[in-house]
C-alpha cells in the first residue's frame, strides 16, 4: 500500500521557519518527550554524539509514558549505532527499523544508491517537522568552522495529517497498514496553503522538481535558492534561465566552503551558462550550506531534504513542503538574504580572454548532457530496499520499503 497523497493545495496550516541545530533540535526534542500517543520519525543520519543522544533520552521518554515510537534511520546514512545505543530504544518498546542496511565489502559501504534522506518528524498526528536537519552535531555552531548550515520548519494545521498518513505507511509493515485508515486530520492553524511533496522511485519520480519548475515559471519579480548540492538537470537550469531573461531577479546560495570539493566544482561548471544569462550566484563562505529552502515572489516557499542534484532528483527518496503564506515567505527571504549580505561571495562572469571559447565549449556541453541524467539514472541497480526492524526474528525479513 502506498500513502495517498493530496495534488491540491490544503489551506489552514501554520509554518515556523527553525534554522540550524540552535533552534531546531530543542524544539522537536520537547515536542518528542511530550507525545502522548504516538511519535513517527524518519532520518538520514543518526549518530551517538550529544546530539543524537539528546534524540535517544527524548524518544525513551516517549516511550516510557506510553507512547507508540516509531524511527526509521537510513542504513547507509547511519551505519555504526553502538549496540548500547540501540539496545536501550528497543528494550524500551522503540520500534526501530533500518532502511536497505548493507553489508560491509572489505570496510566500505556499498548501498550507497536509492538512499531514504528523508527527515520527518510527526508526533500525536497533528505536530510535525521537516526539512534537511539531521541529527548529528554538525548541525550546531560550536561543532566549528565545519557546522552546517540549515534549515527546517516546525507545522501544524491539516496537511500534518498528510505527513502522518505518508509516514505510518513507509514505516509500518504492510499487515499493519490497516491502521491507516482516515484519522481526523488537525484543525486549521493558520493562513497558510500547503503541499506535501515527495520524491521516489515509482509514481513519484520528478514531482519537487517539478515544483520548483512551476515556481520558476510563475515568478514576476524574484526567485532566491539556497541549495547545498546544486547541479540540477536541463529543464531546471532552462527554467532559471528564462526566468531571468524575463527580468525575474533569480539568486542561487551555493556552497562556498563545501564539505565535499567536488560539490563546487560540478556546480561551478554551470556558472558561466547561468551567469550570462542573468542568473545571480552567492557562495556562502562563513561553513558548510547544507540548506535545501526556495521562494519565489511575495508567497511561494519550499523546505524540505531535497538537494538539486541527480541523487536527490534522480535516485534518492525525498521530501519537501511547498508553502504558500506571505508571512513565511517574508521571514525565509529576511534570513536568507542576511546570508547573501553577511556571509556570501557574490561571483562574477568571468573576464573575456584567451580561454573564452573553451568556456562556452564546456557549458554548453554540460548544459546538454544535463538532459540525459534522469534517464542515466535509470540505468542504475534499481533492487527493492528491505526496512528491517531491529530486534526482530532474524529468520523472518523485513517488510519491503520502496517509497
Amino acid at each position: 500500500m502506498r500513502p495517498r497523497r493530496s495534488s491540491r493545495w490544503v489551506p489552514g496550516n501554520q509554518f515556523r521557519l527553525l534554522e540550524n541545530g540552535e533552534e531546531f533540535f530543542p524544539r522537536v526534542f520537547e515536542a518528542i518527550a511530550q507525545a502522548r500517543r504516538e511519535v513517527m520519525l524518519e532520518t538520514f543520519i543518526l549518530f551517538d554524539d550529544k546530539i543524537g543522544r539528546g534524540l535517544h533520552a527524548a524518544l525513551l521518554q516517549a516511550a516510557r509514558r506510553g507512547a507508540q515510537v516509531h524511527l526509521l534511520v537510513d542504513g547507509f546514512g547511519s551505519p555504526d549505532l553502538p549496540q548500547p545505543f540501540v539496545a536501550s530504544l528497543v528494550e524500551a518498546g522503540v520500534h526501530l527499523r533500518v532502511f536497505d542496511p548493507g553489508r560491509r565489502l572489505f570496510g566500505q559501504r556499498l548501498n550507497v544508491l536509492r538512499r531514504m534522506h528523508r527527515k520527518i518528524v510527526v508526533v500525536d498526528g497533528t505536530l510535525g517537522f521537516i526539512g534537511g536537519i539531521n541529527y548529528s552535531v554538525d548541525h550546531v555552531a560550536d561543532f566549528g568552522p565545519e557546522a552546517k548550515q540549515d534549515y527546517a520548519v516546525e507545522v501544524r494545521g491539516p496537511i500534518v495529517a498528510e505527513m502522518h498518513r505518508f509516514v505510518r505507511a513507509a514505516v509500518l509493515p504492510p499487515e499493519k497498514h490497516r491502521l491507516l485508515q482516515r484519522a481526523s486530520a488537525p484543525p486549521p492553524a493558520g493562513p497558510a496553503d500547503a503541499l506535501f511533496v515527495t520524491r521516489d522511485n515509482h509514481r513519484h519520480t520528478s514531482d519537487i522538481e517539478r515544483h520548483y519548475r512551476i515556481a520558476l515559471r510563475a515568478a514576476r519579480d524574484r526567485v532566491v535558492i539556497a541549495n547545498a548540492y546544486f547541479f540540477p538537470g536541463y529543464r531546471l537550469v532552462r527554467e532559471l534561465r528564462r526566468a531571468a531573461q524575463r527580468g525575474v531577479d533569480v539568486r542561487l546560495i551555493l556552497q562556498g566552503q563545501p564539505d565535499m570539493p567536488i560539490v563546487k566544482t560540478a556546480a561551478g561548471l554551470l556558472y558561466d551558462h547561468l551567469l550570462r544569462a542573468g542568473v545571480r550566484i552567492y557562495e556562502y563562505c562563513e561553513r558548510p550550506l547544507h540548506g535545501k529552502v526556495a521562494l519565489a515572489d511575495d508567497a511561494w516557499a519550499t523546505v524540505g531534504s531535497s538537494n538539486l542534484d541527480p541523487l536527490s532528483l534522480s535516485l534518492n527518496l525525498e521530501a519537501n513542503v511547498v508553502i504558500r503564506d506571505r508571512g513565511f515567505n517574508a521571514t525565509l527571504y529576511e534570513r536568507l538574504d542576511h546570508l547573501m549580505r553577511r556571509g556570501c561571495r557574490q561571483v562574477e562572469p568571468a573576464p573575456r580572454g584567451a580561454w573564452e571559447g573553451l568556456r562556452l565549449l564546456r557549458g554548453y556541453c554540460v548544459y546538454h548532457l544535463l538532459r540525459w541524467f534522469p534517464a542515466w539514472a535509470g540505468w542504475l541497480p534499481r533492487h527493492r530496499p528491505t526496512i528491517s526492524l531491529v530486534g526482530a526474528d532474524p529468520a523472518r525479513p523485513g517488510p519491503a520499503g520502496t517509497r
